[in-house]
């Protein structure tokens, strides 16, 4: 029977990390990520979990710490943000290209400089082609769910590869949401005992990791991986409906809200998704045909479906909550748009940047980029393909 609870996003994920009860918890505290390693060692010390929680120097020591007990068989999990994100960027890609299916929760947050504590998408999306796979998390349910169903994705024996569970710093992370949470019982049999297959520990079937790999197998290796990250799309829908049957939740690799019959739509992901929600009401209470789809799965990128999603539409502006530096628009847009050549080519695409830093976006600013739809769509013509929201030029 499911229990209905209050938590905040960061009490959620750490209480389904105590549901989970790793063997391993490796982390170092930075804001907003901090409270999860905080909660869950009161768990520890109280004896509600069976975890060795290892209190490390740096981020970067606490991903070593957790490559290392992964690599011993050990189910590990940690967390953080921002700055103790990028201070890992070495070892997330060793994890990655090591398969071992760590669980991370990265808690979104402006990378420095300068200075800022509040949310946006830079970390993680400079994270993005590292090997992870990453999840993406409206809510403090969603965020509970993800974390829980990415432990079985990460292992599964067709991926082995480590796993980002992504949602906002403070606007999720310290928001107090109601929620409903499964039972310790259904939990731990959903994510089952962690026997991986290759154990350093294993000392009848010695192997070695991390070894110097020349160019006549490097290539291969890296080849494998990325065949394996193709296979975390059909294990996560597999997951997700197995997910369903035991909590009533029903996830895909995206969210369509209102798409089906849209002539102008938005791109976007995590917490905003709920502001363009009701946006969309707003506008479809006025007669305009407004829809969303909203990111989960981001890598590995789900290309064809978010084509064929946004095939009908006129028009769609994809935001992003992060600035690429590429000078041709940001993280999300370059993959939507990409999916969307050869397959969805009538379609205007256009980009915008937002909340950067934790720039405030409410009902009106996100109306304002389908009013500039409404505009491309009627005329047929994109005026400025790279736009910036709520920005004082």
């Amino acid at each position: 029977m499911a229990i209905r609870e209050r938590l905040s996003g960061n009490e959620a994920v750490a209480f389904a990390m105590r549901q989970i009860d790793p063997d391993v918890v490796a982390a170092f505290p930075i804001t907003p990520s901090t409270e999860v390693p905080q909660y869950f060692s009161q768990f520890v010390a109280n004896g509600q979990v069976h975890t060795e929680f290892v209190a490390v120097e740096s981020e970067h020591s606490a991903m070593s710490a957790c490559i290392g007990a992964e690599a011993a068989g050990a189910r590990t999990m940690t967390a953080t943000s921002s700055q103790g994100l990028a201070l890992m960027w070495e070892m997330l890609y060793i994890a990655a290209s090591m398969r071992l299916p760590i669980v991370m929760t990265a808690v979104n947050r402006a990378l420095s400089a300068p200075i800022n504590i509040h949310n946006d998408h830079s970390d993680a999306m400079g994270a993005r082609d590292s090997g992870w796979i990453q999840i993406y998390n409206e809510t403090n349910q969603e965020a509970y769910d993800s974390l829980i169903m990415a432990i079985r994705v990460a292992e599964h024996a067709d991926v082995q590869l480590p796993v980002m569970v992504c949602y906002d710093g403070f606007i999720t992370s310290h928001s107090v949401e109601n929620i409903m949470l499964l039972e310790d019982e259904l939990v731990k049999n959903f994510v089952g005992e962690y026997k991986p297959k290759y154990s350093l520990l294993d000392k009848e079937h010695p192997v070695s990791m991390g070894m110097f790999d020349l160019p006549a197998f490097y290539f291969e290796h890296k080849r494998q991986q990325a065949e394996a990250i193709k296979n975390a799309k059909q294990v996560l829908i597999d997951v997700q409906n197995e997910f369903a049957k035991i909590s009533g939740r029903q996830y895909g690799l995206f969210e369509e809200y209102k798409l089906d019959d849209a002539d102008i739509a938005i791109v976007i992901a995590n917490s905003t998704a709920g502001t363009a929600k009701d946006t969309v009401d707003m506008l479809r209470e006025q007669g305009i045909k407004a829809g969303l789809l909203k990111i989960r799965l981001f890598r590995p990128f789900p290309a064809d479906e978010i084509a064929k999603a946004l095939s009908h539409v006129k028009a769609v502006a994809v935001m992003d909550k992060a600035e690429g530096f590429s000078a041709a628009g940001g993280p999300i847009f370059v993959d939507v748009r990409s999916a969307m050549y050869g397959k969805a080519d009538g379609v205007k695409v256009i980009n915008y940047i937002y909340g950067l830093g934790g720039r405030d976006v409410g009902v009106y600013d996100i109306k304002q980029v389908y009013d500039h739809l409404q505009k491309i769509a009627d005329s047929g013509q994109v005026d400025n393909l790279y736009n910036y929201l709520g920005i004082r030029e």
